[in-house]
């Protein structure tokens, strides 16, 4: 992998994080994080979004006149957006009862438009694509992260109606880990979405300083005087 590569990884799931850096893209966070699995499943949407949007302006970004180019991102989000609506509805139906009100929404996620605007619109097909994966990934890590720590905290669970999503097959992940828990609500509304929230960016902003303190410090050199 080149190293233009390996920092689009980078960036999409760390350094530049859509939520934990860029803070954007809030709204699906807060409204679908009530449990895992309804963040793994509206990340995974949004990856596949991203991924079809960058793919395509990226592709087409030479026909795409400069003076309309927002109402094409606009409209070409819009379009793949219609389609993952439909495919999650024909073939995940149980979860789209769930997450179908909020899937729509995508199509206002900032964080797709500006990666189409900052990056899609100005770099070849393949890093447009790889830009979108990593960046959708990143996003589900956030949206996973925020979810199963308001659903432990809230209920005493983790990863509840796995098998709505991933198949029977995946349903050891549903884990009750509080046995007698009678769940906190504030955990499960918006309010607590914040709250967590507030945890997890303190989180990253400690663990990134503890890890730029264990570098070592880099010899400075001492300027040599000149001869008068």
């Amino acid at each position: 992998m080149t190293p233009e590569y390996r920092k689009i990884v980078r960036d999409g799931l760390w350094d530049n994080n859509m939520v934990f850096s860029q803070n954007i893209a809030l709204c699906p966070l807060l409204a679908v994080t009530g449990t895992a699995t309804n963040g793994l499943g509206m990340g995974l949407a949004t990856t596949a979004v991203l991924a079809a949007t960058n793919g395509l302006i990226a592709f087409g970004r030479v026909a795409i006149p400069p003076e309309i180019r927002i109402p094409v991102f606009v409209l070409l989000i819009a379009l793949v957006v219609t389609l993952v609506d439909m495919v999650m509805n024909a073939w995940l139906h149980e979860l789209y009862k769930v997450l179908g009100l909020f899937i729509p929404l995508i199509v206002t996620n900032c964080g797709i438009l500006g990666r189409a605007e900052s990056f899609a619109f100005r770099q070849a097909p393949a890093a447009a694509v790889l830009d979108g994966v990593m960046m959708g990934l990143g996003f589900t890590l956030a949206l996973v992260a925020l979810g199963a720590a308001r659903e432990i905290a809230g209920a005493g669970t983790l990863f509840a109606n796995a098998a709505l999503l991933l198949g029977e097959g995946f349903s050891f992940l549903e884990v009750k880990l509080i046995n007698g828990y009678r769940g906190f609500l504030l955990m499960a509304l918006p309010p607590g979405g914040f709250i967590m929230l507030g945890f997890l960016l303190a989180g990253k902003r400690l663990l990134e300083r503890r890890l730029q303190s264990a570098v070592p410090a880099q010899p400075t050199l001492t300027p040599v005087e000149e001869a008068p």
